[in-house]
């Protein structure tokens, strides 16, 4: 069994067919073919089944793949000790964090760090970032609220304050002690999937009753657009609209309504290797917490 096979393995894996992982590994497809096959038979078992010239990645590949990964990941780790080639993290945040948190912290911790520091920070929702996770797409992610995924570790971050939005304009912005108003009112809100849809759901409906969704948009910042030009009502985090709430362009809705934190949580793949980059941008993300949260 050699690193190139299992390199193979895992572009095969992740890809889908030998033609992707020959193109992702600039090798040709016979070589794939032939590495793959090589494995197979050191460890005397198939990893794929065939189905009409089609691999799907079979029961014990599964569970061969994030030892696989691991083992790869502790061979780059040795590589980058030996070669002084820094730190390499694939980041998957969901979009509050991504967009809103994370930029400055990556800077920091890019000047932080003596050595090459390459960072990949991808955006989604919770779902896409855990999903990410469990494909180990990503190294680290960071998410709004908890992952009930048995193969995923999380721990808490830090907290985030979620606030009640209108416009100016919005009739709710004069009178925000009206709670009946409020669940009558049009509630702008982020697709399924959302850790701050999940909030809306999770903490607003038991409170105020059934809510009308009459408009769901894919980020914070076009909800934000649609508060504040009068459409209806969100919940988004602090983090996101304080700015607009300083110059008066959105108007919280405090009264009667309890103050909503949710926490923020990092989690990793339980069979993810912990480099040492790893561990220096977790503990950098700890140290940096008691300055964000709520």
């Amino acid at each position: 069994m050699t690193l190139r096979q299992l390199s193979v393995f895992v572009a095969v894996a992740q890809h889908g067919s030998t033609m992707a992982a020959a193109q992702a590994l600039a090798m040709s497809q016979s070589a794939v073919s032939a590495s793959l096959a090589e494995l197979e038979r050191a460890l005397d078992s198939p990893l794929f089944d065939r189905i009409a010239r089609r691999l799907s990645i079979n029961e014990t590949g599964r569970q061969f793949f994030p030892r696989a990964l691991s083992l790869l990941d502790q061979a780059q780790e040795l590589e980058r000790f030996a070669g002084q080639t820094g730190v390499q993290l694939r980041i998957a945040a969901s979009n509050t964090i991504g967009s809103y948190m994370l930029p400055p912290l990556l800077a920091g911790f890019r000047h932080s760090r003596s050595g090459p520091c390459t960072l990949d920070l991808r955006i989604g929702n919770t779902r896409e970032v855990l999903q990410s996770l469990l494909q180990f797409e990503a190294d680290i992610g960071l998410v709004e609220g908890a992952s009930h995924e048995r193969d995923l570790r999380s721990v808490r971050w830090c907290d985030d304050e979620m606030v009640v939005i209108v416009g100016p304009s919005h009739p709710l912005a004069a009178a925000p002690h009206d709670l009946v108003a409020l669940r009558d009112a049009e509630w702008i809100v982020r697709e399924p999937g959302s850790g701050t849809r999940e909030v809306i759901e999770e903490r607003l409906v038991p409170l105020l009753g059934e809510l009308r969704f009459a408009l769901e948009l894919g980020n914070a910042e076009a909800i934000k657009r649609a508060v504040m030009s009068g459409f209806g009502v969100s919940c988004l985090s602090l983090h996101v609209v304080r700015d607009e709430l300083e110059r008066g362009t959105l108007v919280a809705i405090r009264d009667g309504l309890p103050r909503i934190v949710r926490p923020l949580q990092l989690v990793v793949h339980q069979d993810k290797f912990p480099t040492q980059g790893l561990l220096a941008f977790t503990e950098y993300l700890r140290t940096m917490a008691p300055r964000i949260g709520a």
